[in-house]
Order: structure tokens, then sequence, then C-alpha cells
């Protein structure tokens, strides 16, 4: 009866911190998804441009707004125009959206 309950103890002990760091985890991830959307954009760098298809291809880090990892793929654009004032090798600040079924950068300017 006393084994059993310094296990369950010690279980407890080590349980309810992995809790705690949970939730610091989720409210952290909560607060800078609510500062993205609230405007802050993400980085990326502009790996194709395809402007008769007006598309753009985008290494980017995680898109905390559209709970995405980081990855590389290819996103529609909102105004062709947006393609006329970046390359290839470019480093970007982009704001991206779901429209449909599309993922589309919605505002681009070039990183700091």
């Amino acid at each position: 009866m006393i084994k059993s309950f310094l296990t369950v103890a010690a279980v407890a002990f080590f349980l309810v911190p992995v809790v705690h760091a949970d939730d610091a985890h989720h409210n952290k991830k909560s607060a800078v998804g609510a500062s993205q959307s609230a405007g802050a954009m993400a980085e990326g760098e502009v790996r194709k441009v395809d402007k008769d298809a007006r598309k753009i291809t985008i290494k980017h880090g995680p898109l905390q707004k559209l709970d995405m990892p980081a990855m590389t793929m290819v996103f529609q654009v909102k105004d062709p125009a947006m393609l006329e004032r970046v390359k290839a090798g470019d480093r970007i600040r982009f704001d991206a959206e779901k429209v449909g079924a599309a993922y589309t950068v919605t505002r681009i300017e070039p990183a700091n």
C-alpha cells in the first residue's frame, strides 16, 4: 500500500510541472499568434517568381497566423503588381491569408 502511494506521489510530482509548462507554451503561442494576426509580417526568401501564373515561391519560417510550420511553398498573390518588385533571392517580409482554398500573399516588402 505504501509502495503504491509513493509511486503515485512520484508520478504526480513529475507531471504537475509538465502540465504547467504546456500551459505556458500554449499561452505564449496564443500571444504570438495574436500579435502576428494583428499586423506582424512573416519573413522569408523569394525562391521563384511566376508572373504569368500570378504566383510566388517563398521559403519562410513558421506562419503563426496560418498555423503553418516553416517550409518552402507556392503562394498566389492578391495583386500581380507585387511580383514586379521582387526577384529570386530577395529577403522579404510578407503577410498571407487563406483565400478560399489558396494561400495568398496580401502584402510584401523588402526585409530590413
